[in-house]
């Protein structure tokens, strides 16, 4: 799943997931990303911070507290790179981190490490 406020990341981030073999569900925010949970089978969650609505931090908790994705990978994609904001992801439940802009390499690369 790629959670992105951003259509043009979404589509991005889609493109290169779908060219590395993966099928993607795409959210435009946290709590759209919650609505479209029912009955998926989630192996991982790419999400950005700063979105309206629902924030990918408050989203990342959310989704730890659910008992069918509390140990489903999830990176965050954002600008945001201090270590303030990487220490909150962590502690929301964050698996994994990645600053924007990333090239699609650097992307599977983070993608296959954490699917593991």
């Amino acid at each position: 799943m790629t959670v992105d406020d951003s259509a043009s990341l979404r589509q991005m981030v889609s493109f290169v997931l779908r060219s590395g073999g993966y099928e993607v569900v795409e959210a435009v925010d946290g709590a759209d990303a919650l609505s479209k949970l029912k009955g998926q089978d989630l192996h991982l969650v790419l999400s950005d911070i700063n979105m309206p609505k629902m924030d990918g931090l408050e989203f990342t908790r959310q989704l730890r507290a659910m008992p069918d994705y509390k140990f489903v990978p999830i990176v965050l994609l954002t600008t945001e790179s201090h270590a303030d904001k990487k220490q909150q992801g962590k502690a929301a439940g964050a698996t994994a981190w990645i600053v924007k802009p990333f090239t699609p390499d650097q992307l599977l690369a983070v993608v296959k490490k954490v699917m593991r």
